[in-house]
């Protein structure tokens, strides 16, 4: 039993392998255990996600005009993050 209870530090290693689909039913079964009782960890989740949406579809976004991020798409990006944790 003692195994389904894990660290801090083990969640957002968890959080970050089941982003990528890496994870397992077994590890995201101890995250999820983990997440009832740290709201730091999910609240990690909810930002690291939060930021894979963001950027991902931003990201693809810029590779298709083929250009790197001007001060201006810094700072729409910096805008749409600020928005989304309102």
């Amino acid at each position: 039993m003692s195994k389904l209870f894990i660290s801090c530090d083990e969640a957002t290693t968890i959080c970050d392998k089941n982003q990528y689909g890496e994870a397992s039913l077994y590890d995201k079964l101890r995250l999820n255990l983990h997440f009832l009782r740290c709201k730091i960890c999910r609240m990690y989740t909810k930002q690291n996600t939060l930021l894979t949406k963001i950027f991902g579809g931003y990201a693809e976004e810029q590779c298709a005009k083929n250009r790197c991020l001007t001060t201006e798409d810094k700072k729409k990006l910096e805008s749409e993050f600020q928005k989304k944790l309102k």
